[in-house]
């Protein structure tokens, strides 16, 4: 796990510190629509492993951007949510999905052969996306 620094030279480097990872993103996606158990999350995020789930679920749980709820039943389970202050973060997320896929458009253009499916499961339908592309 990695330990957060103690200086940054800007705010961007603290954004990657948090979310900076391929996995945290995607996570973070699949938590706006509501709570999720460890194994729906790792059938959602497609080729992430079990190691790395749990390892990126704990670092997002240290920097307060997820909670992790454990309900006390037979069989018992943990769910993990985004936190109030996790919430924050939505709107960047939607920006990110929604340069990405101006960037395939920009790169379409431009005569590149480059394509979008949707194999990922997520909607970003429920992210706050900016009315203006960003390319």
């Amino acid at each position: 796990m990695n330990e957060p620094q103690n200086h940054y030279t800007n705010g961007v480097l603290m954004t990657l510190a948090v979310i900076g990872t391929k996995w945290k993103p995607l996570i973070l996606c699949h938590l706006v629509d509501g709570p999720q158990r460890p194994a729906d999350l790792k059938r959602a995020v497609q080729g992430i492993s079990s190691k790395v789930l749990t390892d990126q679920l704990r670092e997002l749980e240290r920097d307060g951007i997820i909670t992790r709820t454990i309900f006390n039943e037979v069989p018992p389970h943990v769910e993990y949510a985004i936190s109030e202050y996790g919430q924050s973060l939505v709107p960047i997320l939607g920006v990110m999905a929604n340069w990405g896929e101006a960037r395939i458009d920009f790169l379409k253009q431009s005569g590149v052969a480059v394509d979008l499916t949707y194999t990922d499961p997520v909607s970003y339908t429920h992210l706050t996306l900016p009315t203006t592309p960003y390319v």
